[in-house]
This record gives C-alpha cells, sequence and structure tokens, in this order.
C-alpha cells in the first residue's frame, strides 16, 4: 500500500484548519478525499493518522467532528453539536427527548449519560470518545411538537416540554423507572401548558396520558393536568397499571385515570 508522503499530512491538517476557519466542525470522508484529491484508501490513512491523534472523531460511519481543544478530554464533540448534521446527512427526521430535552427544559435531575434522541426506525447506539448516544424509536414522530435551542455548533430539534414529559411516561424504562420519571416531572411541571399537554398526548397511546395524568397529580401539578383529565375522561376506554408487567391484583383504582395504582412511586424531591 502507498505510505503517505509528510507533505499529505501537512496538507490533510492544513484542511481541518480551514474547516475550522470556515467554522464548519463536521465532514465526511468523500468531503475530505475530494478536498485532497487523494484515493479513498490514501484519505482513509490520513483522517485515521488524525483520529489517533484526537484531532478528529468518526461518530458513524464515513462522518467525521473536528474536536476542539475544550473537548479533547471527551475524545468527540458533546453529541448535540453533532447529532444535527448527522440526521442532515443521513436525511432523518429526529428529536433530542426523555432525560436529554429535560435538561434543556432545566429539569434533569442527574445529568444524563447517554444523549437520548428519538427516531421512526431503528439504528444502532453510538460511541465516541467518551460520548454515548441512544435512538429510541417513536411512532408518529414527525406529529411530536418540537422546538429548537442553540448550540456552538449551530441548533437542535428538542421535544417541547409537555412532549418531553409524555415520553418520559412513555418510555420510562429509559430513564430510570417511575421514581425518576415523577421526579423530573415534579421540575418540569412548572413548564407545561395544561392544553399543549392535551395535544402532546394525542400523538401517543392514551394509556401514557393515563399514567402521565396519575404522576403529575402524586407531584403536585394538579393545575396543569384539568384539559389532560377530560381528554383521559373521553377517551379511555379500560383500567391499565401504573407499571407494566407486575401485578395489578388487589391494587387500588384511581378512577379519575382509570388506573391501578400497583407500584410505589418515590421521587427523589
Amino acid at each position: 500500500m502507498r505510505m503517505i508522503t509528510n507533505s499529505r499530512r501537512v496538507h490533510t491538517r492544513d484542511y481541518i484548519r480551514n474547516l475550522l476557519a470556515s467554522g464548519r466542525y463536521h465532514f465526511t470522508s468523500s468531503d475530505a478525499r475530494e478536498e485532497l484529491g487523494v484515493s479513498a484508501d490514501a484519505a482513509k490513512l490520513a483522517l485515521n493518522r488524525l483520529a489517533r491523534q484526537n484531532m478528529i472523531a468518526q461518530p458513524s460511519r464515513g462522518f467525521y467532528v473536528i474536536v476542539p481543544p475544550e473537548y479533547l478530554s471527551l475524545e468527540c464533540l458533546p453529541a448535540d453539536q453533532f447529532i444535527p448534521a448527522l440526521m442532515e446527512r443521513l436525511g432523518q427526521t429526529y428529536y433530542s427527548g426523555l432525560l436529554s430535552a429535560a435538561q434543556y427544559h432545566g429539569a434533569a435531575h442527574h445529568r444524563p449519560q447517554e444523549f437520548q434522541v428519538l427516531l421512526d426506525k431503528a439504528r444502532r447506539p453510538i460511541r465516541c470518545g467518551r460520548v454515548r448516544v441512544v435512538f429510541i424509536v417513536r411512532k408518529h414522530l414527525r406529529n411530536v411538537p418540537i422546538q429548537t435551542f442553540n448550540t456552538p455548533r449551530g441548533t437542535i430539534r428538542v421535544s417541547t416540554p409537555e412532549a418531553t414529559a409524555v415520553d418520559l411516561v412513555g418510555y420510562y424504562h429509559h430513564t430510570g423507572g417511575l421514581d425518576q420519571v415523577a421526579t423530573v416531572l415534579s421540575e418540569l411541571a412548572v413548564q407545561i401548558d395544561p392544553e399543549k399537554l392535551v395535544t402532546s398526548a394525542q400523538t401517543a397511546p392514551i394509556t401514557w396520558a393515563q399514567r402521565l395524568g396519575y404522576l403529575l397529580t402524586f407531584v403536585n401539578a394538579r393545575e396543569r393536568i384539568v384539559p389532560l383529565k377530560d381528554y383521559v375522561r373521553r377517551e379511555a376506554r379500560r383500567t391499565v397499571p401504573l407499571l407494566t408487567g407486575a401485578s395489578s391484583e388487589e391494587a387500588p383504582r384511581d378512577a379519575d385515570w382509570k388506573l391501578f395504582v400497583n407500584t410505589d412511586v418515590e421521587p427523589d424531591l
């Protein structure tokens, strides 16, 4: 295999410097190959060398990020600074949700160890240095209300406070359980608009609204739930367990939310 000369390495570094000078922190292997004017194998060798020096990282095949000095300890860019560019490259609609979204809304009780992204189809998780990204499939993804937040590298799509609350309940097994969900809801509740909460609930199974209403009541956010209670009263056809997979025998029934309270919830308040 042909060796890359020192001049080629310098040229590769210059390419990275030029990207930084233009404010770009992401590029693809094909971008680099075209700019360097080399073969695919030569470009790969040059980029691998820079990756070993922690100048760049590869969160996804053929997709690279430049690692500035302030993030050398991560050995990657933070997830929210490259996920939008990666999703654009893949042509994939997405939003940051669950505990990651709660953090944007000032309601992350503990810093999430993984960045959580919702998609409409399955995708393998990302490991890039110390950065971890998990992807969760969400039905009716395009109907979920989102808003954008600024990052140092652009903007990112994030579920609204109301949509985040709905998803936290629906995907509680991705958030550390119902105790953690209740904890986050207690902090998120002040940002929830009662009418918008119903709009968000309509993008998910009615059982999620039943459980969410109970948990919001449990954390003393009753002023946020009146429209949601009316929605559940109209749409819920059966009584469901608060905790799926656990026995509901002899569990007390909450008539407001048509719910068997078959587990104790202990938020960290």
